[in-house]
């Protein structure tokens, strides 16, 4: 699936519901990105507003504005947020309906399925558009219980595990594996989320979409294809959630079941509570904790990769010096030096794991 898309991301690219859209700007991406509905920042360039770096895509208010602006009309409305929930607002849906009545095709991420929307489908029928829901969980037929052939891979596996939900994990493994390549180090990426499709990579599953009793099975199946139809001499698995983030609890898969045995671990210092556990007060346990926990499970974690959340940069720096001391780990913060302080112990655990 190619084409040109709008992303739609309801008003939040700023915020961190939009980091599907978020990967998108950065790249890479499946689509070629036309621009971004996000009334709050209509005018503005997107990249900008993610990061600071112009790309030279276009935030218009309305669907109407894009389509005026624009010389071509897209191929795609693409849902640009990850909420909780995997609900979207009736704003988003109003936009997604209007471009589906006028033909343009609409790939959404959430759980909430759009060729189960009654009108939408309808919408879809009349004017021929086509709707792609990444979150349909497959068929019975087609899902696949865990065999134990991931533990027998040489091949070394590395995991993106974090301390909460929404820090920033892929973004990291996309550095990790641009960084590792650049060094001549053959090295593919195992995604486990929406956007990791979104953005065409060719070896996944999407965690969340997976039926519980399959997920082990689905991550060895897309781990063996990496490993069996690239060769590889690094693997980097795409981490989901937590440990212990009690409102969805992840990550001992990719050790326990993908045979990961490095770890790179994502910690926003400025973060109290797991994420969508404010009002319970459920704090995130300290990183040397966590630590401890993934050597329990048998991996090791082979650096630290810090979320500047709420922090202003120096902030974040004293954090990083205060971790690197108390853990005696690389640290990187990979929104400023894309992930580069964790190469070195990378690329030697790549080595040293090897065949």
């Amino acid at each position: 699936m190619t084409g040109t898309a709008l992303v739609l991301t309801g008003g939040l690219l700023a915020e961190g519901d939009a980091k599907t859209a978020h990967g998108l700007v950065r790249g890479p991406s499946r689509f070629r990105l036309v621009g971004v509905l996000d009334d709050r920042h209509a005018g503005r360039d997107a990249g900008e507003v993610v990061d600071g770096q112009r790309r030279e895509i276009p935030c218009f208010a309305t669907l109407e504005d894009a389509l005026a602006a624009r010389p071509e009309r897209p191929d795609w409305l693409v849902v640009g947020v990850a909420v909780h929930g995997g609900r979207m607002s009736e704003a988003l849906r109003k936009q997604l309906l209007d471009g589906v009545q006028r033909g343009i095709g609409a790939v959404n991420g959430l759980h909430q399925l759009l060729a189960d929307d009654l009108e939408i489908a309808a919408a879809a029928a009349a004017s021929g558009a086509r709707l792609h829901d990444i979150r349909r969980p497959k068929r019975f037929a087609e899902l696949h219980s865990w065999s134990g052939e991931a533990l027998r891979l040489t091949v070394p596996r590395l995991a993106v595990l974090g301390t909460d939900c929404a820090l920033g994990k892929r973004t990291t493994a996309t550095f990790l594996l641009e960084g590792s390549r650049r060094r001549g180090l053959a090295t593919e990426l195992v995604t486990t989320g929406q956007t990791g499709w979104l953005q065409g990579h060719r070896y996944g599953f999407i965690l969340d979409a997976t039926p519980n009793d399959f997920v082990t099975g689905e991550l060895e199946r897309a781990v063996v294809a990496c490993a069996r139809q690239e060769s590889p001499a690094l693997i980097l698995i795409e981490g989901q959630s937590a440990l212990r983030n009690p409102g969805g609890p992840c990550g001992a898969e990719l050790i326990l079941a993908a045979g990961a045995k490095g770890v790179v671990l994502q910690h926003a210092p400025g973060r109290r509570y797991f994420d969508g556990c404010e009002e319970l007060a459920v704090e995130i346990p300290p990183v040397e904790d966590e630590i401890g926990l993934i050597e329990r499970y048998g991996a090791r974690v082979l650096g630290l990769a810090l979320n500047g959340e709420r922090l202003s940069e120096a902030q974040l720096r004293a954090a990083a010096a205060r971790l690197g001391s108390s853990t005696g780990l690389p640290i990187a913060m990979p929104l400023v030096d894309r992930c580069e302080p964790l190469l070195d112990a990378v690329e030697r655990f790549a080595r040293q794991e090897g065949p």
